[in-house]
């Protein structure tokens, strides 16, 4: 597919720049298999993103994806409405996506969703921002209303970005010059797998000019979408992809909730379908509903894979896609120790997991577009600070509608403090938070219904709301991530396949769990006897040219 010369950021790349977006798009489809593999069953665990999208491609190629789900069909994008809030809902897992999500978006689009810009820090969608630190207050709505200490943070970390070569390596992605942009990135990798963010951050030229109070305030609100201390002790390679692939930036949620992605797929029927009837949805071949969750995963006597749900029933299959959290495989489920290497055990089980806490309430309307008398300014604006609720943000549905309001959302260590707190308590605490900056203003005078809140790390399902790669943790990701490349692997450990946002080297992104899923339905096309069409070839196919760098062991 031809592009211009200089395109728009994507997340092409950059440990493995291969084109999903035209892949997924291109009129000649993923693969064509032999007549004799159509209609075999491919056992799928999980139905958030990374399950429905592999199920949904699968499906079309002529296989039959056999869906199985512990939990709620979505898995972290879960759009939880409130009762009687005539569809307002609340997004406890991912809420924002980034434009250079192009391969997600092909599905936003595909099922003609409706998407809006978030309401980040700083942006017109926002309207406004105030950004309260150390009992100090400050409204805005450009960057250039802060105090000089603020510009002078953001400058220090663009600048700190073109030490790394930033400007050069993101030409290289717009352009898609594969091999350009894997010369640059691979000369990063074993500079910067062993080294933290906040390394990065407090050695840099930039910012070692500048004095702690400006690495502090770095911390605290960020770039883009906020704080980002909860991730100084991640390696910077995670980081560094974040800015290169443009994921801090232009982000949108979806009208309605994200939900609809996965649930949609799940009900959509496809236009052109290999070997299964028009009309043909996963939906339809499922029966309506998905198996129950998976206890147990074992090689078979006779060579296939034996998957034993949740009551106890076990079906045979030539392939496994697990697309459940790395942790549920030890935890949850019961995989035979044989079906994986010991180097990727080793990977598996190292993934960490970062916590996440979100706090929403319903208000009548979206009061906090009132002017304020006495200042002309906001009754309230989307908010940053360093009190218990970190980010507050604001969601409006339309004048005189119910309007939501995340009082609260936190990471690590701050999520953890609203761990052992019910509902009602969580709100309580956001409220004595946030009236400090807004003693004036009585938030709970609007509140209508009941809170939704969420720790995605006491779900028995998840464990954690997204990996956060520790240094060191490139060789897991690597061995994670290629797992879908299986001839050279021994025939005991061939079949069992990998995807999902933690698989992937971008973390806590949907269009990981995307990319990773669509690695799996090659892989699986692969074993089945599937090829590509030479004018549409797959990852698979380009994965010796393009394959991320290996770092010694």
């Amino acid at each position: 597919m031809n592009r211009p010369s200089t395109g728009p950021v994507t997340a092409f790349g950059p440990d493995f720049p291969f084109a999903y977006d035209d892949w997924i798009a291109h009129p000649a489809g993923l693969a064509q298999l032999p007549t004799q593999a159509h209609g075999q069953e491919v056992a799928i665990i999980g139905a958030g993103m990374a399950g429905m999208t592999a199920a949904h491609e699968l499906m079309k190629i002529g296989l039959r994806p056999v869906i199985y789900e512990a939990s709620r069909m979505g898995g972290r994008l879960r759009s939880q409405p409130f009762e009687g809030g005539q569809g307002v809902v609340a997004e406890l897992g991912g809420m924002r996506f980034p434009a250079s999500s192009t391969a997600f978006f092909h599905y936003v689009r595909l099922l003609g969703l409706q998407t809006q810009p978030f309401p980040n820090p700083l942006t017109e969608a926002a309207g406004s921002t105030v950004i309260d630190l150390e009992g100090q207050t400050h409204y805005a709505r450009r960057l250039e209303d802060l105090p000089p200490l603020f510009r002078e943070v953001a400058q220090a970390w663009d600048e700190a970005l073109q030490e790394l070569g930033f400007g050069e390596l993101q030409q290289a992605l717009r352009e898609r010059d594969a091999p350009r942009l894997k010369a640059l990135w691979d000369a990063l990798v074993p500079l910067w797998d062993d080294r933290t963010f906040y390394d990065f951050v407090a050695q840099s030229r930039a910012f070692s000019r500048l004095s702690f109070r400006h690495r502090e305030v770095f911390g605290q609100v960020g770039f883009g979408t906020g704080g980002w201390d909860s991730d100084f002790p991640n390696t910077l390679l995670e980081i560094l992809r974040v800015v290169l692939t443009g994921c801090d930036e232009n982000q949108h949620l979806i009208v309605g909730g994200a939900q609809q992605v996965p649930l949609g797929l799940w009900q959509h029927v496809p236009s052109h379908l290999t070997h299964w009837p028009a009309g043909t949805s996963l939906a339809r071949l499922h029966g309506g509903a998905t198996r129950p969750g998976v206890k147990a995963i074992a090689r078979a006597d006779h060579g296939r894979l034996a998957v034993t749900d949740a009551w106890g029933h076990t079906r045979h299959y030539a392939a496994v896609l697990a697309t459940c959290q790395s942790w549920l495989l030890t935890t949850q489920i019961a995989v035979e120790e044989s079906l994986f290497s010991q180097p990727l055990w080793m990977a598996l089980d190292r993934t960490r997991y970062m916590q996440s806490s979100k706090t929403f309430v319903m208000v009548d309307r979206p009061f906090w577009k009132d002017p304020d008398p006495a200042t002309g300014r906001d009754t309230l604006s989307m908010t940053l600070t360093d009190r218990l609720t970190r980010g507050t943000y604001l969601f409006d549905n339309g004048p005189d509608k119910p309007a939501v309001i995340c009082l609260s959302y936190a990471w690590m260590s701050d999520a953890l403090k609203m761990l052992p707190h019910p509902p009602d308590r969580r709100v309580q605490l956001a409220l004595d938070a946030l009236r400090k900056i807004y003693p004036n203003v009585d938030i709970a005078s609007h509140i209508v219904g009941d809170p939704i809140t969420i720790s995605w790390e006491a779900d028995p399902h998840f464990l954690g709301a997204f990996k956060g790669a520790l240094p060191g943790h490139y060789r897991y990701n690597h061995r994670m991530y290629t797992h879908f490349m299986q001839d050279d692997l021994p025939a005991a450990e061939r079949g069992v396949f990998l995807a999902g946002d933690d698989v992937s080297f971008t973390p806590a992104w949907v269009e990981g769990a995307v990319q990773t899923a669509l690695n799996a339905v090659w892989g699986i096309a692969h074993q089945f006897g599937g090829r590509c069409d030479p004018v549409n070839p797959g990852p698979g196919d380009r994965f010796e040219e393009l394959a991320p760098v290996g770092l010694p062991d």
